[in-house]
């Protein structure tokens, strides 16, 4: 089954769209609807992981989900037509789909989904693109754990957090 493509009556800033276009570019027809699902969850799964209490870390307080959540919205600016189409998906879901906060957020299981996305954009996205997504991935971890520290500026990430992303980052397939 193909991702379905939905015309946005309204960009994301709410302005009207412009004749013609798409929420999403014809690239991400070639995802079945479960990959499409795992690439749009993703980013917010990473989210509650990176925001979520652990050993040697305190909470990391609200900031640290709002930062994530800038850092998602951040992704409708990166030269990747991928990228921009999986943020458009994110703000487009309106149809009572599962919260990607409600889904379970097992770091164990986070990292073997960033496997997985990592297999399915080998295998089908442009080889920028799937640079562009994973690192985008990486980067709105990278900004929910630096809000995490933001109370005491000048201290380094916790080491839970730099393990974390350095997990991460292996599972995406950047280290």
């Amino acid at each position: 089954m193909l991702a379905p493509e939905v015309p946005m009556s309204h960009s994301v800033a709410g302005e009207p769209s412009s004749a013609g276009r798409r929420a999403a570019p014809l690239t991400t027809a070639v995802y079945s609807a479960a990959e499409w699902d795992l690439l749009t969850s993703l980013p917010g799964r990473v989210i509650v992981a990176a925001a979520a209490p652990g050993p040697g870390r305190p909470h990391p307080g609200v900031a640290a989900g709002l930062a994530g959540l800038d850092a998602v919205a951040a992704g409708r600016a990166f030269d990747s037509d991928l990228v921009r189409a999986v943020v458009a998906a994110i703000y487009a879901r309106h149809d009572g789909a599962t919260d990607p906060v409600e889904r379970l957020t097992d770091v164990v299981d986070l990292l073997a989904a960033c496997r997985a996305a990592t297999r399915v954009l080998r295998r089908r996205a442009d080889p920028a693109d799937s640079a562009a997504y994973r690192q985008w991935v990486q980067s709105v971890a990278a900004r929910v754990c630096r809000a995490a520290t933001a109370g005491a500026p000048g201290l380094p990430p916790a080491p839970a957090d730099r393990r974390f992303l350095d997990r991460l980052g292996g599972a995406l397939g950047l280290r």
